[in-house]
């Protein structure tokens, strides 16, 4: 009887584990491998300068954008390495030190996305344990380092299973975007948030253009498929940004073909309906599979090529060529760019911190930062 008992036990398992498998590789497996879009590179090894290297997996960067002042520098500690202590760091003298302190660290959960806008801000985007937590953005005042704006999404914007990622905010500062990944939730969008009424919408949800199209990222360090081969990283919209204009708000999903933009003036009017938010949507171009994205003054938009270890720049016309690939890159992530023209870049090394042990992210630091000039700079 205990035998037969047993058996049944271990039946109900081992199907229960099958059922698992199977949803797994539903959901979120099935990814295909991408074409090479990137060429020869315009720039030599010695145009990527590094300007840090850290112990801990860096999540994104942001450099102040104030030319009457020395170029400041933040960094987010990357949440998928599980940080213990630290999270938000500003690099001084060369050294990354806790900003805006170290008390203030407690103040953090998941933090990832960081972005300086034209009216002197650092803005910070929690995304809340996908959801499960508030989902809050937080901005400090770069001449006083004080915090001098904070809100939480509603949770009909920032839904459970969320994942609110890259952020931009327009040159007149009266709008923030933001990048829902929605990894696990499967509902991408574009959340905008509209500073001067406090109101929030999530718009284009589950329109083509912030979903991959089953293309799975294959650096030089690992195919992105875990689980035996049963869950693939599949990622919708990752790049996010304000054209310099502050006209349209580009975007790319990490595993799509296409780079789009929205003229601004439609995607944050939220009397406009889903469909006419749609109709207004335009591909601009080709691009490699990809994470952060940064326009420039002159209109090209420069997006980061994580399967070849680089940046590609799509021109105003839509042409597409590498500018950089250099292998001290393991995985180009998020761009900054100063109103000087330097953009900084970083490198996340996302193949040696998802689902990895802490042994194994420290056997594999440090992980980095680096900065080269834009097109056209001598």
């Amino acid at each position: 009887m205990k035998k037969r008992i047993l058996l049944y036990i271990l039946t109900a398992l081992v199907s229960l584990l099958v059922l698992l498998v199977l949803f797994l590789r539903l959901r979120y497996g099935g990814g295909q491998e991408y074409k090479d879009l990137s060429t020869a590179p315009v720039y030599t090894q010695s145009q990527l300068e590094k300007v840090i290297a850290f112990e801990e997996p860096i999540g994104n960067v942001a450099a102040s954008k104030d030319t009457t002042q020395a170029t400041r520098v933040f960094f987010t500690i990357h949440p998928e390495s599980r940080p213990e202590t630290n999270k938000l760091m500003e690099i001084v003298d060369g050294t990354a030190v806790p900003y805006p302190n170290t008390k203030f660290q407690e103040h953090f959960n998941t933090i990832l996305g960081v972005f300086t806008d034209q009216q002197n801000r650092l803005w910070i985007i929690d995304h809340g344990n996908h959801g499960f937590d508030p989902v809050r953005v937080v901005a400090f005042d770069l001449a006083t380092n004080t915090i001098i704006h904070e809100y939480d999404f509603p949770e009909i914007v920032a839904k459970k299973l969320s994942f609110f990622n890259d952020l931009s905010v327009s040159p007149n500062g009266k709008y923030l975007a933001v990048a829902n990944v929605s990894f696990f939730g499967k509902k991408p969008s574009i959340a905008i948030y509209n500073l001067e009424t406090g109101k929030s919408k999530n718009q284009l949800e589950n329109h083509s253009s912030v979903q991959h199209e089953k293309y799975v990222p294959v650096t030089p360090t690992k195919k992105m498929r875990f689980f035996g081969g049963v869950a693939d990283l599949l990622t919708g919209i990752d790049g996010i940004d304000f054209s310099r204009d502050g006209k349209y708000i580009y975007y790319a999903p990490m595993g799509s073909s296409g780079l789009y933009r929205v003229p601004t003036a439609v995607i944050t009017d939220f009397t406009k309906t889903e469909e006419e938010i749609a109709t207004s949507v335009e591909r601009v171009a080709n691009k490699p599979l990809s994470d952060g994205i940064r326009t420039d003054f002159a209109g090209n938009v420069y997006i980061t090529d994580i399967e070849h270890q680089g940046v590609f720049v799509v021109t105003p016309e839509g042409k597409g060529f590498t500018l950089i690939k250099d292998k001290r890159i393991q995985w180009a992530d998020g761009l900054s760019m100063t109103n000087g023209g330097i953009f900084y870049l970083a490198d996340s090394d996302i193949p040696n911190q998802m689902l990895q042990s802490k042994e194994h992210i420290a056997k594999h630091a440090p992980y980095h930062i680096y900065k080269f000039k834009r097109l056209g700079m001598d």
